[in-house]
């Protein structure tokens, strides 16, 4: 008996996936097959510009010829031992992505909750070990609009209702806090706190950008009052805001770093919590583990990842075209778009709501050949690879304004 033709246009593909996926995403309807550096390709052939680059997962582009080298020598050799083992890729990966961040010590895991819950658990960890909290009493302090990931821990602090809303009951030990907000934040501190964790740039509230200083007095605060900052830098870091990592726009260095996304360079899912000696340093084998975190294809994708970054090309690239993109929505201010902010190759676009909501700006960019995600309301997200020419740019900035004004 002939086997039934398999869906081959877009069309048929998104119609076979309905009944059978799970429906916790709502994609833009495009199927894509192929793509290299800025660009995917659909199953017929359409070709469109990624601006959001896999929520800067795609930093360097989608399969930059480094990485995928890499991937290819060591999948040829070897790709998953377990942490039973040693592995001939991990040390290196390790002392290299340490010394890229200034810290010390690395947790190699995979997906970027993955490492936020591992941040959460060390830090409890060291309030209980090294502060000296009562068994059972450690704090975290958080901030509204949050986003770190979609676990029912995370979730269970998280202020976006949809995420929160038929998940419960949540974990305690949670203060929330606005963002921005220096004095509600040491109001909220006490002798019970671990840590206070915080994104850098909050991305998926729409590229919220803090006041100067901000940071800065995150990091004043928290050594004052003998607790962790826990920086989750897996969309903010790695390149994306014109640096290596975004608390280094106040030259703050964090007790704890979280990094995901780019680490994996759009290959393979790697995140780590890296940080000081003391932080890490409180985990005892057994205490803590992941049968996929560090294993040799990750470790060796990782390395690569952090070779380019070394460089300081795709920092300045960051930098340089965030000035391109701020100068050109700039532009549109006042034509379609009611404010933005940036930083770096990143930037969260409100549009004039009677224009439409973010979805429906997202499809009329879609049909002229360009990706955005949408976020709350009537914002839409950019964040392009790093590796975007200026050209291409200035054609999504074009094609932003054809669909607004």
């Amino acid at each position: 008996m002939t086997a039934p033709a398999r869906p081959r246009t877009s069309e048929q593909l998104i119609r076979a996936e309905e009944p059978v996926l799970a429906h916790n995403y709502h994609p833009l309807p495009v199927v894509v097959a192929r793509a290299e550096g800025s660009w995917v390709e659909d199953v017929e052939g359409n070709r469109y510009l990624d601006m959001l680059a896999g929520y800067s997962a795609l930093n360097f582009g989608h399969r930059h010829p480094a990485l995928v080298e890499a991937a290819h020598r060591q999948l040829d050799r070897l790709t998953l031992t377990s942490r039973a083992f040693h592995n001939d890729r991990l040390a290196e990966f390790a002392e290299r992505l340490a010394e890229l961040t200034g810290m010390d010590m690395v947790l190699p895991m995979n997906t970027g909750a993955e490492a936020v819950e591992s941040g959460i658990k060390v830090a409890r960890k060291w309030a209980y070990d090294v502060k000296g909290v009562p068994e059972g009493r450690a704090t975290i302090v958080v901030a509204a609009e949050n986003f770190h990931g979609r676990t029912t821990t995370i979730v269970g602090f998280s202020t976006d209702e949809t995420a929160r809303a038929g998940f419960g009951p949540f974990t305690p030990g949670f203060k929330v806090v606005p963002y921005n907000d220096l004095a509600a934040l040491e109001a909220a501190v006490d002798d019970t706190t671990a840590a206070v964790l915080i994104e850098p740039v909050q991305g998926e509230a729409g590229v919220i950008v803090p006041d100067d200083g901000y940071l800065a007095g995150v990091r004043e605060l928290t050594r004052r009052a003998g607790c962790l900052f826990v920086a989750d830098e897996i969309q903010s870091g790695l390149g994306r805001t014109g640096r290596t990592l975004a608390v280094e726009h106040e030259d703050v260095l964090p007790d704890v770093l979280l990094l995901g996304k780019a680490l994996g360079g759009g290959i393979v899912p790697v995140s780590a919590v890296v940080a000081r000696r003391e932080v890490l340093g409180v985990l005892r084998p057994g205490e803590h583990g992941s049968t996929f975190g560090g294993n040799p294809l990750a470790a060796a994708v990782g390395t690569a990842v952090v070779e380019l970054l070394e460089t300081g090309e795709f920092q300045r690239r960051a930098a340089e075209l965030g000035v391109v993109l701020r100068d050109g929505l700039a532009d549109l201010v006042g034509r379609g778009v009611t404010g933005f902010r940036a930083r770096g190759l990143w930037a969260g676009v409100d549009v004039e709501p009677a224009l439409g909501t973010g979805r429906e700006i997202s499809e009329r960019l879609m049909r002229e050949g360009v990706l955005v995600k949408d976020t709350h309301g009537s914002t839409i997200r950019l964040a392009p690879p790093l590796t975007i020419t200026t050209e291409e740019l200035r054609s999504a900035l074009g094609a932003l304004e054809k669909v607004l004004v």
